[in-house]
């Protein structure tokens, strides 16, 4: 079974309660979520293994630490998974990026793929999946699907806040798939939102409705 992470520093869970307000303005909730994403990002990577390299300071020869030449993928759905994504780079900013675009079906309620662009090396890479919420899991999951059809094996995904049967539905369908969330909340609402969530984020990041 995969793991899931609950990334509860201080400042991401500081940050997270403002990110949570509803009064809390555009710009404001633009940047908060930038800024976790970069703190979340600490965390993803922690377990990027290391190789030892022998450099020159200015005093003598040290013995240091560099990652071992593992590339990394990152992987917004689209469009609130965008919100996140310079976030992350800050901090990676070597990582190359692919987008996927999902929206559901009004008819059948499930993930419909519009758009795909990955890097041309994607199986290669180490690859993050970026999403805020993670509410039915059914973009996760679609979005999981799309990547091991094309011989993707190395997957991640961060969330900011999870429902537990999203976290449920993406460990029933990927095993092998990490999950690192900022909050796992208390359930979703009958219209499919987390409760108490932040309500939807692809608005609130880009002031629509």
């Amino acid at each position: 079974m995969s793991k899931v992470v609950i990334c509860d520093h201080p400042l991401i869970q500081h940050k997270l309660t403002y990110i949570r307000d509803v009064n809390t303005k555009t710009k404001d909730f633009r940047q908060l979520v930038d800024e976790v994403a970069t703190l979340m990002a600490y965390e993803i990577t922690r377990e990027i293994p290391l190789e030892g390299i022998t450099v020159q300071t200015p005093v003598a020869e040290a013995e240091c630490k560099m990652i071992s030449g593992r590339m990394l993928g990152l992987i917004p759905i689209l469009r609130a998974g965008l919100g996140m994504l310079d976030g992350v780079l800050k901090l990676l900013p070597s990582a190359e990026v692919g987008h996927i675009g999902l929206y559901r079906d009004p008819e059948t309620l499930q993930p419909v793929e519009y758009y795909l662009k990955l890097p041309t090396d994607v199986t290669e890479r180490e690859l993050i999946v970026i999403d805020p919420m993670l509410a039915t899991g059914g973009s996760a999951n679609a979005c999981i699907d799309s990547l091991k059809r094309r011989g993707c094996t190395q997957i991640k995904l961060m969330c900011l806040i999870a429902a537990p049967e999203g976290i449920k539905a993406v460990q029933e369908a990927h095993d092998d798939v990490d999950i690192y969330v900022a909050a796992i909340d208390e359930k979703l609402d009958e219209h499919g939102y987390i409760v108490p969530g932040l309500g939807d984020a692809g608005d609130r990041l880009y002031g629509t409705k």
